[in-house]
């Protein structure tokens, strides 16, 4: 496991909102599902995303979009195109008549709704609800609107979902709840390779044979009661030569990396209720209670239990 699989992963799909829409120009839809992760693409026509902060985006066909939430945002033919439709989530969607009255949209079929059947725009959307601080980690790092292009040949994943989106067979949500992992894990990694993306320093550090390692390592068992030397030898190095670099490419030292992550990951189980604050304090590593209350009140501005309190709320 890697730093960058524990943050996709932490944004596993369940039931995720999945649908397309078939439109005419001129249009416009407005998303106010308020959903963390929204991945965007069209299988015809072209558009712009337009989101909360920052400015409209250009995609076109086979383009694969993610959209950061959970402020909505538009999806239109033109930039200053007025929302005409309005997507609240699974099963709601909404146009505004000529009364300004709300009224519901045309379904034309399972998971299809738009309102021309033959319109020459088709737009697949499927969002993530995701909660917690492993997914805030990763909303961290990512711009308003990514775009990765569709100019480098067919994507299989994306062909799988325009295969899957319309069906109506037993176990559809499932298949289409991890064709949008796929297709949201293949993308970032595809984005994070491109010259205009800015990765964060633990991304590149990956790529590092001695950082990596130890990356790695921390990931695979944060539990584990690490020190730099017991790190060193993971990696084959000296401890002041460890230290050295992984600062220099991280940003600061392994030590506090591995505790920002444990304080990640106990935050999640908090949220969730998993067990006691002893026993979450177990899972990330810590044989003391005190010492893990300690440790999170400083990272976190609040003790376990207030942070669970406030989540709870």
């Amino acid at each position: 496991m890697d730093a960058f699989a524990d943050l996709v992963r932490g944004v596993r799909a369940n039931g995720a909102l999945f649908g397309q829409s078939i439109q005419s120009p001129p249009w416009s839809i407005n998303f106010t599902h308020a959903a963390e992760l929204t991945l965007c693409t069209l299988l015809s026509g072209a558009g712009w995303i337009v989101p909360a902060e920052g400015p409209a985006v250009r995609i076109r066909v086979g383009d694969i979009a993610v959209v950061r939430g959970p402020e909505p945002f538009v999806i239109a033919d033109e930039p200053d195109r007025a929302p005409a439709v309005t997507v609240h989530g699974a099963d709601l969607c909404t146009s505004t008549s000529t009364g300004g009255n709300l009224v519901e949209d045309v379904r034309l079929g399972p998971r299809t709704w738009g309102e021309d059947p033959a319109g020459g725009t088709n737009l697949v959307i499927g969002a993530y609800q995701a909660p917690g601080d492993v997914c805030q980690r990763l909303l961290g790092v990512l711009p308003p609107v990514l775009v990765v292009p569709g100019d480098t040949g067919p994507c299989v994943e994306l062909e799988l979902v325009a295969a899957e989106v319309t069906g109506d067979q037993p176990g559809q949500q499932v298949v289409l709840d991890r064709l949008l992992d796929l297709l949201l894990v293949c993308t970032l990694r595809a984005w994070f390779a491109r010259p205009e993306a800015d990765p964060p320093a633990w991304y590149r550090a990956l790529g590092d044979p001695v950082v990596g390692a130890v990356l790695r390592a921390m990931h695979d068992e944060p539990a584990r009661p690490w020190t730099v030397d017991g790190l060193a030898r993971r990696a084959g190095v000296s401890r002041a030569a460890l230290a050295r670099r992984f600062t220099e490419l991280v940003g600061e030292p392994p030590l506090t990396y591995l505790t920002g992550w444990r304080m990640t990951l106990a935050a999640d189980l908090l949220r969730r209720g998993d067990g006691t604050v002893a026993s979450v304090a177990s899972r990330v590593g810590y044989a003391d209670g005190f010492a893990f209350s300690a440790a999170f009140k400083r990272v976190r501005g609040l003790s376990p239990t207030a942070y669970r309190a406030e989540k709870a709320g």
